[in-house]
């Protein structure tokens, strides 16, 4: 078992002789020694101890605490691996706007590509829809060549980014069944099953992103296509943009295996909730799947990384100013 999930509200989380112990109302449910855990993902209302709370940050098992229907969690990862000269290069980067603009038109980039090849393969085994996911690839390669050919900087990126994204949804549209109700994405919250999940995939994904850029030792906040803004982990959203279309094939996999069905949902003043049994098959289907996105989060992270090693390097050579030009 490399992560828990704890989706029961009333549970107590605590230290129990090197084990992580779940009980409801005094009632021992689960105990799982932490040699086994990488990580802890906890939704609902739990509480959880602050002995075992210092003992997982000690032993590197990081704690994501999901509000799925805010696409946010709160992330323990542990203390940033290495020393601060690699938040340094990062942050130099990140104000620097030749390197922010190239990792900016980065992240759209790899993001279309993504999308247009989840279209086009599902398009080869969707006769009826084929045309149209056929189309809504070739409107995001469109956004991918201009981002090549004009060279945006961070906020024409951002704008190729939406018109790209726009076009994916109508795509993605053809891929779920009418009586689902999905008809592009809401959240804050969620009006239809399929954005429901979409919610707590890319909330799943949001953590992982972050776990990621803490355990290449950079800065989750500081991002180049996202700015800074409260309570927002830019790089970490940066990361996760080309992630996002394996994200939503999990849950395209979850509906058309009818894994996930339309009972499984809720829908109220809140908006449309997964119950329980749903949370349940959810959350059995998506470690695989989470587990490759998480090796690329990672992959892409160290890239960052070294491009950050980097910068700081010709930074201390320049005497303390960043060179002109391209610096990663």
């Amino acid at each position: 078992m490399a992560t828990l999930y704890i989706d029961r509200s009333g549970a107590e989380l605590e230290l129990d002789h090197g084990a992580l112990a779940v009980r409801v109302e005094g009632e021992l449910l689960q105990r799982v020694p932490l040699i086994h855990l990488e990580r802890c993902v906890i939704t609902g209302g739990t509480r959880i101890t602050t002995g075992l709370l210092a003992r997982l940050a000690e032993e590197g098992i990081g704690v994501v605490i999901a509000k799925p229907r805010t696409e946010r969690a709160a992330v323990m990862a542990g203390a940033p691996k290495g020393d601060a000269t690699r938040r340094l290069g990062q942050a130099a980067m990140a104000l620097h706007a030749p390197a922010k603009d190239r990792w900016a038109r980065h992240w759209v980039h790899a993001k279309c590509m993504a999308m247009a090849r989840l279209m086009r393969e599902e398009a080869e085994g969707n006769a009826g829809a084929r045309a149209s996911l056929w189309k809504a690839a070739e409107r995001i390669l469109a956004q991918a060549r201009r981002l090549r050919q004009e060279r945006p900087g961070a906020e024409g990126a951002r704008g190729m980014e939406g018109a790209a994204s726009a076009a994916y949804f109508e795509g993605l549209q053809e891929l779920f069944a009418p009586g689902l109700g999905f008809e592009g994405r809401n959240r804050r919250p969620p009006r239809d099953p399929v954005n429901a999940c979409l919610s707590l995939a890319y909330t799943l994904l949001y953590g992982a992103a972050v776990e990621a850029a803490t355990g290449a030792g950079l800065d989750a906040a500081a991002g180049f296509l996202h700015e800074p803004a409260p309570g927002r982990a830019g790089l970490a959203c940066d990361l996760m943009e080309p992630a996002r279309p394996a994200a939503d094939r999990i849950v395209i996999e979850l509906f058309r295996s009818r894994t996930l069905r339309r009972e499984h949902f809720e829908t109220g003043a809140e908006g449309c909730l997964l119950g329980k049994a749903g949370r349940r098959a959810f959350y059995q289907a998506v470690e695989e799947p989470m587990e490759r996105i998480r090796r690329r989060l990672r992959a892409s992270a160290r890239r960052v990384a070294g491009a950050a090693d980097r910068a700081y390097e010709r930074i201390s050579e320049a005497g303390g100013m960043m060179p002109c030009g391209r610096c990663t």
